[in-house]
């Protein structure tokens, strides 16, 4: 944003505007943590291994036991190789496939934070970061250590959790030796399954504090000083004085234009000092009268002027003037009004001479 620069950060005090959080999304600038990756890549490995765990037993314990059968029989030391190759295309064959499925989740773990956005030219090569100068900068840059006490207090919980499980496994794994191969893969799988519901308890609670110091982060870095809000709004919305000014205008303009509607209206209902509205109506035209103008205090004043001045009857009826004063202007009177109204022409009539006598005092529209 321009002029942004010139603030320093101690001049920006303001939360970030909504216009100003939609430009940094467009230029990439989202709070991005980078344990929900880890964390869902996790998640999705334990649905995995959840899923195919008994599969995966008995193909462990098939291939534990034909490898432990052949141990006598085969001269391991003279083929180190072979063995080794064997076990390493044993086990890609089913860790290939899972590994796949956490590296897609983790990637869209992270096009759901960003709100699916991409931005191509951050793979454009940038010449700046290639200045050894910016290099030792960023290397010793309060973000740089905030991610390394964050990487740190990371390492260490998630060691912690790992040695609280592994410290009653061990005991147990000591008889290893002594088992078969199906009661050897039962407790390896069991461990297995603890470490990793572990880990995943452990990064869930890592993830969940990243995301809030990332989005913190985010926000005050995005802060605005008073100066950059206003230019922003001058942007945005136009100046404010001009804007007041405008709506200024508009106002007196109504105004004119319903005083200029006084003059053409039938009669003026008043509360009598506090409402006045001016009403129309043509019996050759209108299906019912039009409230063509009406105000309160200092308007309701300059409408009864208007209509003293032209000769259009004042009618003092204050329930009937509170009532009519919040039709919308230009709007028919409702139906409930449709009789009081009525009787209130009728009598306007009668005082211009327009209808005889007391006749049409009950006429509805």
């Amino acid at each position: 944003m321009a002029g942004e620069d010139n603030a320093s950060p101690e001049d920006r005090t303001e939360a970030a505007t909504q216009h100003r959080l939609q430009q940094a999304r467009e230029q990439g600038q989202v709070a991005l943590s980078r344990e929900v990756p880890a964390l869902v890549s996790l998640a999705v490995l334990a649905l995995v291994l959840g899923w195919l765990a008994p599969m995966l037993t008995k193909a462990f314990v098939a291939r534990l036991a034909a490898f432990l059968g052949a141990v006598g029989a085969t001269d391991i030391a003279g083929h180190p190789g072979q063995v080794f190759d064997a076990a390493i295309r044993a086990g890609a064959m089913v860790a290939l496939p899972i590994v796949g499925l956490m590296a897609l989740a983790g990637a869209g773990a992270t096009l759901l934070q960003t709100g699916f956005v991409l931005r191509p030219t951050a793979l454009l090569p940038d010449i700046t970061r290639l200045s050894p100068m910016a290099g030792i900068g960023r290397l010793f840059s309060l973000a740089t250590v905030q991610r390394a006490g964050k990487d740190l207090v990371k390492v260490s919980a998630i060691g912690f959790a790992l040695w609280h499980v592994l410290r009653s496994a061990l005991p147990l794994l000591g008889g290893a030796p002594y088992w078969d191969a199906a009661t050897l893969a039962f407790h390896l799988m069991g461990e297995i399954w603890r470490v990793l519901i572990t880990l995943l308890l452990a990064q869930l609670v890592i993830a969940g504090a990243d995301i809030f110091f990332e989005r913190t982060r985010h926000l005050r870095s995005l802060r605005m000083s008073r100066d950059e809000i206003r230019r922003e709004l001058k942007d945005t919305d136009g100046d404010p004085h001009i804007k007041g000014r405008l709506r200024l205008l508009r106002r007196q303009r109504a105004r004119k234009r319903m005083i200029a509607a006084v003059r053409q209206s039938t009669a003026v209902v008043t509360n009598p000092t506090h409402f006045a509205v001016a009403l129309r109506y043509d019996r050759g035209s209108n299906a019912a009268p039009k409230v063509v103008a009406k105000g309160m205090d200092e308007m309701a004043a300059r409408i009864r002027a208007a209509a003293k001045e032209h000769n259009v009857p004042l009618v003092a009826n204050p329930p009937l003037a509170r009532a009519l004063h919040e039709v919308p202007l230009d709007a028919e009177i409702p139906a409930e009004h449709y009789k009081a109204v009525a009787e209130l022409i009728a009598y306007v009539w009668r005082l211009q001479g327009r209808l005889p006598g007391r006749g049409g005092t009950g006429r509805r529209f």
